[in-house]
This record gives C-alpha cells, sequence and structure tokens, in this order.
C-alpha cells in the first residue's frame, strides 16, 4: 500500500470522524457500564436502524434518522421506566415497536435501501466533511450536557437510593443521560455500525473498569482503549480493505481479554503495596515509641 494513501481526503475524514468518536464513546462508556445499560444501548441502536430506514423513505438523511429515533427512544425509556425494575420492560417495549416500525419502512421502500442498511454495519471510510462537522457537533453537544450532570450523575449512578434521600433528582438525570447516551450512539453507528454498538460503548470501558477502581482513571484508560481500537482499526482497514467493523471488534475484544488476565495482576500489585506502606508505618511508629524516654 504507497503512504500517498493517507494524504487521501477520505481517509483523513475517517480518522477524524474515528477520534472523535472514540472521544465521546469513551468518555460515556464508564457511565453505560456503572448503570448497567449494555440493553439500553442496543435498544437505541435497533431504533436508530429504524429511524435510518425512515429517513430513507422521505429522501432525508440516514444519520439524522438514526439521531432523531435514538433520541426519541430514549425519552420514551426515560418516562416509561421511572422506577430501576421497570427500565429493561420500558427498553424492550420501545424496542420491539420501533422494529415494528423498521419492518414497515423496509417493506415500503420499494428500492434497496443501501444506505440504510449501511447503518448496520457502518460507514466510516465513507465519511465526508460534513459528516465530520456533524460528528463534531454531536459531540460537542453529548460531552457538554454530560459535563454538566457529571457529579450528581456519577453519585445516582454508584447509589441512586442515598442520591434520591439527598434531593437528587434521580430519575431526571437518568432521562437526560439516555438522551446524551442516544447521541453517543448515533455517532458509534457511523464506525461499527448497529449491530456492533456495545464494542464502543461497553467493551473499553468494562476493560478499564478491570484495571482500575478510579473513576477518572476509568475514563480516561476508556477514552484511550477507544482510540486504540478506532483508529488502529481504520488504519488495519486501509492497509488490508478489509472493514473498519471487523477490526474494531476484534482489537476490542483482545484488549478486554488482556484486562482480564492483568487485572487482578495489578490488584494483587497494589494491595502488596499498600501491604509494604503499612508494614512500614507500623515499623517506623514501633521505632519511636521504643526510643521515647
Amino acid at each position: 500500500m504507497n503512504a500517498d494513501i493517507w494524504h487521501y481526503a477520505f481517509v483523513q475524514q475517517a480518522l477524524a470522524a474515528g477520534v472523535i468518536t472514540a472521544v465521546t464513546t469513551g468518555v460515556v462508556g464508564p457511565f453505560v457500564v456503572a448503570r448497567n445499560l449494555g440493553f439500553a444501548v442496543h435498544g437505541l441502536a435497533e431504533v436508530g436502524f429504524t429511524g435510518a430506514a425512515g429517513a430513507v423513505l422521505i429522501g432525508a438523511s440516514a444519520e439524522l434518522g438514526v439521531l432523531v429515533a435514538a433520541v426519541s427512544a430514549a425519552l420514551a425509556i426515560g418516562v416509561l421506566g421511572v422506577r430501576l425494575r421497570e427500565r429493561d420492560i420500558a427498553i424492550g417495549s420501545v424496542l420491539a415497536l420501533g422494529l415494528g416500525f423498521g419492518v414497515l419502512f423496509l417493506t415500503l421502500y420499494t428500492r434497496y435501501a443501501t444506505e440504510a442498511f449501511s447503518i448496520l454495519f457502518g460507514t466510516i471510510l465513507a465519511v465526508s466533511r460534513s459528516d465530520v462537522v456533524t460528528a463534531a457537533v454531536v459531540s460537542a453537544a453529548a460531552l457538554g450536557a454530560l459535563a454538566i450532570i457529571y457529579r450528581p450523575l456519577g453519585f445516582a449512578s454508584v447509589d441512586p437510593e442515598a442520591a434520591a434521600a439527598r434531593g437528587v433528582p434521580v430519575g431526571l438525570l437518568s432521562t437526560a443521560f439516555l438522551v446524551i447516551l442516544a447521541f453517543a450512539v448515533t455517532e458509534a453507528v457511523e464506525v461499527v455500525g448497529v449491530l456492533l454498538i456495545l464494542t464502543l460503548l461497553i467493551t473499553p470501558a468494562g476493560a478499564a473498569r478491570r484495571l482500575t477502581a478510579n473513576p477518572s482513571v476509568a475514563t480516561l484508560l476508556s477514552v484511550a482503549i477507544c482510540l486504540v481500537v478506532t483508529v488502529g482499526g481504520i488504519v488495519a482497514a486501509v492497509y488490508t480493505s478489509w472493514p473498519v467493523s471487523f477490526f474494531v471488534p476484534v482489537f476490542s475484544f483482545v484488549i478486554y481479554v488482556g484486562a482480564r488476565i492483568v487485572g487482578p495482576r495489578l490488584r494483587h500489585a497494589r494491595m502488596d503495596s499498600a501491604d509494604l506502606r503499612d508494614d512500614g508505618a507500623a515499623a517506623r511508629r514501633d521505632r519511636a515509641v521504643a526510643h521515647r524516654p
């Protein structure tokens, strides 16, 4: 492969969109894991496909259809799943309704809906300059909203009962985060498609969680892993002509397995280091007591 390939606009645009998406999903992912919203990610992505099919049917942008459908589904889930035990039921109900409409839209569309079906597997190497700008705007909106609710959302994610007792609007925060998640899903669909959405919003955050218990460090690790697998997937796809949506899940899974292997060893090493510090402190205290007059 000629090195000049990196001077082509489509490669540069793919890398730019990939980096933007990786940062967004890397920051949002740890909250998805902490709040056990894996099913919600899947549901929003599937409903997003329905939005793409509906948009193609009326001659609109498939990406816009994904965003509108995902945000609408997030609001519906937030309203219907006010209580935690009702959330999965609400997600399942909204997902079933969305897929029903998706089947109808595809049936009504008499031609082969290439644009809608590309949403299933991602088209990162086909993004335009305007798509990169759109991704940046969506990312800024999602990360900006998350920054505003970051602290109370973190509290509500760790201990929702205590947060509610202290007056934190847990239900409103849950709905707000679902809308933020809908924006992140819309971006991730561009890279890996609807069917592989979990590989950017779950796996990197899960790997980061295996490596550290510190939320801030876990977020940084999640972003780093998303960047590695996304940019690495694009580079590998350019050099092999295999799809990006193959490489990203493979790289992500390998890192996750590695984190599961390395994580316990890191924890043991930190515990041993802490024990040594405690032993050293105890020894210093004993010496100080022994030397007292």
